[in-house]
């Protein structure tokens, strides 16, 4: 039978892709498939994207099998990190004064630097190989990365066109995909490449001289692959799934439900309480969708990574022209989905974009126009707990007033939990509601904790997921979770008269 095998190592995310339902084996950091070396067992091999470089838990045994598959012209196909694992080296200095270097495995003749991008794409191919023949229009995919300037003397095999670029609109074409000289070796930055794109796969299993009994097996063994990886949450971090209690039993009666976690700005600590939820929720057995309001995704990847979940086309949220799919068209593919509960992360502050022209710019106007129920949560780090509470206060009543539900109060970063306690029932008297809840301060001294600065998405998640645990009620937050419907947006000036009464 042919073998496709699977990266399953600690930064990697298997689970964000179906990978075209072909992988048949994973293979583990020690560079074994079922004690087997991969090099004499598989036939070919798919590392998916992560934070590998950044995390090093590539070890040497795994780096060396990948090498010998290269050498023994076995195809391998690299995406996004995969890719960046290939190449020569990526500066991963993003915010630092000088490139902050690591080295790849070079079997792709390319380097790799900040370039930020988070789009639906199409790319063209641009040159042939065993994945493209026979391609002539564009392929399908979408870009989320943090380090996507390419650059070298590799061959190109994939240009993407983008319309935004490190937070701005930008259209423009870039390098995206290449092969390296022996022809069997390909990175992309591209998602999605092998779901959405049937002749790619269809190419790649001819290439492995795969027959109609052969394809047959393999997808049959694709779904033990999968039924592996969602065996537990995260990878090799001892979070087994838990068996669904009554509590959570209830949650998958119908459709999913959804809840928002919006914020009183940037800094907040949102995409942490969400990476948090979604492992704590998917540890009770429960499925977990995730949505972005707006295009940066990148922030949904460390709770996919806790729970193996995908990156829906739908999973960004559009406002404006940011973003992929129009919320309606979002919740009518939501419902014939799966998912028991979908966490929504908002974006900056929730009122952020509320009085632009444009309908809807805001996480708020996301959340008006569905009756979505809200968790609100501000971070008391920089003005400290009495002036995060006010300001927590104020944003709960104009949500009230332009119709938002809030369901939930979070205080993040506490330092004091006697000046929190202290607030609690001023919170609650000016805004009547139930539920008020604190996070502790963290002392991290492990780096890769910081997005945007630098994440390494294992220690991250993990830390998410345990301090969420210690600190949130999760049966009560699971509570506050809602079914929804699309009722429509609220004009310009609907809005502007809201605000302002």
């Amino acid at each position: 039978m042919v073998k496709i095998g699977i990266t399953y190592v600690k930064g990697a995310v298997p689970g964000f892709e179906d990978f075209g339902n072909l992988p048949t084996d994973i293979v583990k950091s020690n560079g074994l498939v079922n004690g087997v070396k991969a090099n004499d067992e598989l036939d070919a091999l798919i590392i998916p994207g992560g934070t590998l470089i950044e995390s090093g838990d590539i070890s040497d045994d795994l780096k060396k099998e990948i090498v010998k598959m290269a050498q023994d012209q076995k195809p391998i196909i690299g995406i996004c990190a995969g890719f960046q694992l290939l190449g020569n080296q990526i500066d991963i200095g993003r915010k630092s004064e000088v490139p902050i270097i690591k080295e790849g495995l070079g079997l792709i003749d390319v380097n790799f630097s900040p370039l930020i991008t988070s789009d639906r794409v199409k790319a063209e191919v641009y040159n042939n190989s065993f994945i493209t023949e026979g391609i002539t229009e564009d392929i399908d995919g979408y870009h989320t990365h943090t380090y996507g300037n390419v650059v070298g003397d590799a061959k190109p095999l994939f240009y993407s066109k983008i319309q935004r670029m490190n937070y701005g609109d930008n259209e423009r074409k870039i390098f995206s995909g290449a092969v390296n000289d022996d022809g069997n070796v390909i990175g992309t930055m591209i998602h999605n490449l092998l779901d959405e794109n049937p002749k790619i796969v269809s190419n790649l299993l001819n290439y492995l001289d795969a027959d109609e009994k052969e394809i047959t097996k393999i997808y049959r063994k694709n779904e033990e692959v999968k039924r592996f990886l969602n065996h537990e949450v995260g990878i090799d971090a001892n979070y087994p799934i838990e068996k669904l209690s009554d509590e959570f039993l209830k949650m998958k009666d119908n459709e999913p439900k959804f809840l928002m976690i919006g914020s009183t700005g940037s800094d907040s600590g949102k995409t942490f309480i969400v990476t948090g939820l979604a492992g704590a929720l998917r540890r009770k057995g429960l499925k977990v969708g995730l949505l972005k309001v707006g295009p940066d995704v990148r922030d949904l990847i460390p709770g996919l990574y806790l729970t193996k979940g995908k990156m829906e086309e739908y999973s960004s949220i559009k406002i404006g022209h940011l973003g992929w799919m129009e919320f309606s068209e979002t919740i009518e593919k939501l419902k014939q989905s799966d998912y028991d509960i979908v966490l929504i992360e908002g974006v900056m502050s929730v009122f952020t974009g509320t009085l632009n022209e444009t309908v809807p710019y805001s996480a708020s106007e996301i959340a008006i126009s569905s009756n979505i129920p809200m968790i609100l949560v501000t971070g008391v780090n920089k003005g400290g707990i009495e002036t995060g509470a006010v300001d927590i206060v104020a944003h709960s009543k104009m949500l009230q007033k332009l119709g938002v539900d809030v369901k939930g109060i979070i205080l993040n970063k506490v330092y004091n939990e006697e000046i929190f306690n202290s607030t609690v029932d001023y919170i609650r008297k000016e805004t009547s509601v139930d539920y008020i809840d604190s996070i502790e301060k963290l002392k991290l001294k492990m780096r890769g904790t910081t997005p945007e600065i630098e994440i390494k998405y294992d220690i991250f998640s993990k830390t998410a997921l345990e301090t969420v645990e210690k600190n949130l009620d999760i049966k009560k937050i699971a509570s506050l979770a809602s079914e929804i419907s699309f009722n429509r947006y609220l004009t310009f000036d609907e809005i502007k008269n809201l605000w302002n009464k």
